[in-house]
């Protein structure tokens, strides 16, 4: 699929009204999409097949076939981190920032720890501990990095109008960007250090491989770093050019005109972020390890990256 056929795609799997959809729906839509037997394209000439695939591309792991929890689903996305990113571009208080932060981080974290791909295995430990675990120490990494430039500047009383410029309008969207792809990448770590499933066109398994993980995990982490990057800079980069025309004078006014454009550029991100990079990854066989070629013939196999 190209990327314009991905986003149309998701513009439909991300409909927040499949979020009411109960689980026996959801299993309905599963078995009828199962005795039909079709392919991913052939679904989407059927109306009736077409809107089971939507709630099972909404609602269901593609590697476990497990009902994913609904405010982690992916239609729940945006409406859910949409009031903590608002919150987290005011930049007020240090203390506040954390907070707001450490939330929106704790959702994320969980949204990708569920979405992600679900084959890496191990044996020594439980690697849902381990992800909990990592996932953890990440957010809360990522709350304190997201709060520092606050506590320098409140601690130093650096407070002239470079420093204000650059804490509170030049760094909230980079940094909000790339702690987004830390949890992200730490969360998802095993599954570059144990290796995801790989598939034939049939979707046969053919072996388990690392370096899939590796490219599956740095797909999602640059769609997400993308995502919430753009999410903040892109509506302050309107503002700026909004006060200096004077179109909005009143303080208020301004403020509203600044939530309506996060808002509007993070429903618009969402499905770009998520058309990135196909669902069903490829990977070429000159890229795979060694043990997986002598295993199979195919010159292209693929794999769950994962959201």
């Amino acid at each position: 699929q190209s990327f314009f056929q991905r986003f149309l795609l998701w513009m439909d799997v991300l409909d927040p009204l499949l979020l009411l959809k109960s689980s026996d729906e959801i299993k309905r839509a599963r078995l009828l999409i199962q005795t039909k037997e079709k392919t991913l394209t052939e679904p989407l000439h059927n109306n009736q097949t077409r809107q089971a695939f939507l709630l099972s591309l909404s609602s269901v792991h593609p590697d476990t076939n497990n009902i994913i929890p609904v405010l982690f689903r992916p239609p729940a996305f945006m409406p859910i981190t949409l009031p903590w990113v608002i919150v987290s571009s005011l930049q007020h208080q240090a203390k506040s920032t954390f907070f707001f932060q450490f939330v929106f981080h704790t959702y994320t974290t969980a949204f990708t720890l569920l979405n992600g791909n679900g084959t890496p295995k191990a044996e020594e430990y439980s690697l849902h501990q381990k992800q909990i675990f990592y996932g953890l120490g990440a957010i809360s990494y990522a709350a304190c990095v997201g709060a520092l430039p606050l506590v320098f500047m409140n601690r130093y009383t650096m407070k002239s109008s470079l420093t204000q410029l650059i804490v509170r309008k030049l760094l909230p969207a980079p940094l909000l960007g790339l702690t987004s792809a830390f949890t992200a990448a730490v969360v998802r770590s095993p599954e570059f250090e144990n290796g995801i499933e790989v598939m034939d066109r049939n979707g046969k398994v053919v072996g388990v491989s690392r370096n899939a993980g590796e490219k599956a995990v740095r797909e999602t982490v640059v769609s997400r770093a993308v995502l919430f990057g753009t999410t903040l800079f892109l509506p302050e980069v309107l503002v700026h050019f909004v006060q200096r025309a004077q179109l909005v004078k009143n303080p208020r006014a301004l403020a509203a005109v600044r939530m309506l454009l996060i808002t509007s550029v993070l429903a618009g991100m969402v499905p770009i972020s998520l058309s990135m990079f196909p669902q069903c990854g490829e990977i070429k066989r000159a890229d795979l390890e060694p043990e997986i070629l002598s295993s199979t013939e195919e010159t292209e196999l693929f794999y769950n990256r994962g959201i």
